[in-house]
């Protein structure tokens, strides 16, 4: 795992007092959410009046659905965050902990479990930890000791070392070389 500097904004997240820049982007998400919903409902109407368009986005979202499930996040992968959205409620999300906060990882807004908000802005965030601990490096296993070689394989070696002892000793000595002592030359 590569190690990845986390940040944190407005901690602590209880006494966190909101910006003009937080109104500035809770009204941004909410336009933006506006727009989504007409778009939606348009390519809703499209799809209800071509049978064959219908067919065709439900085969492409059934593609991306299989994707996504293709993938697997180990829960050592997941950073968990706790984060204070536009309405001042505080709660837990997760995201890969490959991103330094949870907005660079893309939740720019969260549906808030305690008043039932959708699409609110996160204006605060700190560091939980991972969801798991990572696992420890494993030693790669020991090398498997050397295989005995079988009575063939020892029968074939001694005969071929036999074989070049007799062409060693069989050899006559070159011109200019010296002769072993005792050779007698």
């Amino acid at each position: 795992m590569r190690e990845v500097e986390y940040r944190s904004n407005g901690v602590p997240l209880e006494e966190y007092k909101l910006t003009r820049w937080d109104h500035q982007r809770q009204k941004q998400s909410e336009e933006s959410s506006e727009h989504i919903r007409r778009q939606v409902a348009e390519d809703n109407a499209k799809c209800r009046a071509d049978p064959a368009r219908a067919e065709r986005r439900r085969q492409a979202f059934e593609n991306a659905a299989r994707l996504l499930q293709s993938f697997k996040t180990e829960d050592h992968e997941i950073m968990r965050w706790r984060v204070r959205l536009y309405c001042g409620h505080i709660i837990e999300t997760k995201a890969h902990y490959t991103y330094a906060d949870p907005i660079d990882a893309g939740a720019y807004w969260k549906p808030c479990s305690e008043c039932g908000k959708d699409r609110l802005t996160i204006v605060a965030f700190e560091p939980i930890g991972l969801l798991a601990e990572p696992p420890k490096p494993t030693a790669p296993p020991p090398p498997a000791p050397p295989k005995k070689p079988t009575r063939t394989e020892l029968e074939r070696r001694v005969k071929a070392l036999e074989e070049e002892n007799e062409r060693l000793r069989s050899k006559e000595p070159i011109e200019g070389e010296p002769t072993p002592r005792g050779a007698g030359f």
